[in-house]
């Protein structure tokens, strides 16, 4: 071994050892000593590249220098250079510690690639520019977000795509704040290939030159957004509508914390400018509260809305006021169930309904008083019978009187001629006083009523006038019937109604020939059903609702209001008026109301 190269080896201050042509190490300097710690021969292979054997004879055989082979030793990146010595068929073998450097080469090749992947898959566009905007490159995501492939968008003016509204603003924005925070986010509308624009959320950032700061690109990463535009300003077109609707809108969780109201729940509750909001229960009458709380809430979460009619309590007193309440359930993204009650004030309808019950109450008398005088020869008969037999029994009485003193048994007969004159003044009495009832004028008023007894009375009301055309009025009334609510009159009237309206059918089609019509009542699919069946003409099929119409009659002398009216006074008492044709001919005019048992459902 050579003194002179083995001085030249201990001074290298890079790690080195020196081989002979079979690879076998003849020295190894202090560096490499420090670097690996005391050198075992033996273990040479441990330390050298796999191949340092091959790597050493092609040295020696090609006489050049082979650089920087890899060895990767114990968690450590070694690089090793083979360096020949011709003449004295030697090689020096140096090397270096590149674990960092090779990691983090080997980092920042994976981080490429990662950046590589990201950028070719990523749904938003990331696109580089120069400072006056062109494009210099895009990512892939440009042909889904804009129509155009990347290499179509390279030069092309950035603010080419911006809408006309959007350009001028935007663009002195983004360049002002890139120009001196280097960083800025803008939302705008771009425009797709074709035509139409969208919103996009473009978040830039400036690459500076090292020495100057001169910005010399921009980088930047786009994001449509146009659902969550289109989102918000659902919303807020949404929230502009509540605000400004009429009805009472109030937001609230399950405990009745109200979190929102619109202008006109504030105004009409009386809580303008009034914080904290008190609790929804402060706002509602108590059997509202009881209703929200016993089924409200659970309806509205099943269902997803509950309705009820109400009424709502002013805040800090004032006089409650009706409404129609809906309550909707509403439920988050995340499940968290919120509520929403919107309240319609119906006072002007409860007013409303009023005067229409008070207007249709008097048309209603009007037309009993048009009844009763069409009846008149009827009413005139049966009070003239029981006057007839007053007379009869008083002058009966009058002649046993003068014979008292005559006839022992004189005294005995003007008894019972009083007797019967008392009855049938009674009698007469009974007929004026049901007349004055059916004639009286009085505000409805609803109780509960025994059908029997409501179509015995309509039947002895029309009775005379049934006798003088030979129809007979046949009564098939079920025993045990519920009651119903309605008003006796106005239900005393419809009947009538009813069977009037038969009478004149039964005439028309057999004048001066004897007719039936059967009066039916019974319980059926829930309902209370009153069938009045005549033997007239009928009616055709496409004219049967038209019969209700108000001012359609084929009668010369009739008004057409009656069955019109009855309709609407059935209808007052939540029941229905229907018309269908007969099995065998004829008109079927069919009342439903709702029984007492079913008042409530």
């Amino acid at each position: 071994m050579d003194t002179s190269f083995t001085l030249l080896l201990a001074k290298d201050p890079q790690p080195s050892l020196l081989l002979d042509a079979s690879a076998s190490v003849l020295a190894s300097n202090p560096a490499l000593q420090a670097l690996l710690g005391p050198w075992p021969q033996r273990d040479v292979e441990h330390w050298l590249p796999s191949n340092y054997r091959a790597l050493v004879r092609a040295c020696l055989e090609q006489g050049r220098a082979i650089n920087e082979v890899e060895a990767p030793v114990a968690g450590q990146i070694l690089l090793w250079t083979f360096i020949p010595d011709d003449a004295a068929q030697q090689v020096l073998a140096r090397c270096r510690d590149a674990t960092l450097e090779r990691q983090g080469e080997r980092d920042a090749s994976q981080a490429r690639r990662l950046y590589r992947l990201i950028t070719e898959n990523t749904t938003d566009l990331i696109s580089r520019h120069t400072p006056d905007g062109s494009f210099i490159d895009a990512s892939p995501a440009a042909f889904r977000l804009l129509g155009y492939w990347p290499e179509e968008l390279r030069g092309v003016q950035v603010q080419s795509l911006f809408h006309p509204q959007d350009r001028q603003q935007s663009l002195l924005q983004a360049s002002q704040a890139l120009e001196q925070d280097g960083y800025q986010t803008m939302t705008c509308r771009v425009r797709h290939r074709d035509g139409r624009y969208l919103w996009f959320e473009i978040a830039s950032r400036a690459i500076r030159e090292t020495y100057t700061g001169a910005v010399v690109e921009i980088v930047s990463v786009s994001r449509d957004i146009s659902v969550r535009i289109e989102a918000q300003e659902n919303r807020r077109r949404l929230a502009e509508v509540v605000e400004a609707n009429t009805d009472l809108v109030l937001f609230s969780d399950r405990d009745g914390r109200l979190s929102y109201l619109n202008r006109s729940a504030r105004r009409t509750l009386g809580l303008q400018g009034v914080e904290p909001l008190p609790g929804l229960h402060a706002l509602l009458d108590p059997q509202l509260q009881q209703r929200l709380h016993s089924e409200g809430w659970q309806r509205a979460e099943q269902h997803g809305v509950w309705q009820a009619e109400a009424r709502l309590i002013p805040h800090q007193g004032g006089a409650a006021f009706p409404v129609s309440l809906v309550l909707l359930a509403h439920r988050a993204t995340g499940g968290e169930r919120y509520y929403s009650l919107v309240a319609r004030d119906m006072t002007e309808r409860e007013l409303r309904e009023s005067q229409q019950r008070r207007h249709q109450d008097e048309l209603a008398h009007s037309a009993r008083l048009i009844t009763l005088g069409e009846l008149a020869s009827g009413i005139a008969h049966e009070i003239n019978q029981p006057l007839a037999a007053v007379v009869n029994y008083a002058s009966a009485s009058q002649r046993y009187l003068q014979a008292v003193e005559r006839d022992p048994q004189a005294a005995q007969r003007v008894a019972q001629g009083l007797q019967r004159i008392n009855e049938q003044a009674t009698h007469a009495a009974e007929v004026i006083k049901r007349l004055r009832a059916f004639l009286r004028k009085e505000p409805r008023r609803l109780q509960a009523l025994a059908i029997a007894d409501v179509v015995a009375e309509a039947v002895r009301l029309c009775d005379w006038e049934a006798s003088r055309d030979q129809v007979s009025i046949e009564q098939r009334v079920d025993e045990g019937l519920p009651p119903v609510y309605a008003d006796r009159v106005l239900l005393e009237q419809v009947l009538l109604n009813l069977l009037r309206n038969a009478i004149d059918a039964n005439r028309d089609q057999h004048d001066g020939q004897a007719s039936r019509i059967l009066l039916s009542a019974e319980l059926a699919a829930g309902w209370l059903t009153i069938r009045v069946s005549d033997q007239g003409p009928g009616v055709a099929a496409e004219r049967l609702d038209g019969i209700f119409t108000p001012f359609n009659t084929s009668k010369p002398d009739g008004l057409g209001l009656g069955l019109s009216m009855s309709r609407s006074i059935v209808e007052g008492f939540g029941g229905t008026l229907q018309a269908q044709p007969g099995e065998a001919g004829g008109l079927i005019l069919c009342c439903r109301l709702a029984p007492v048992a079913n008042s409530g459902e």
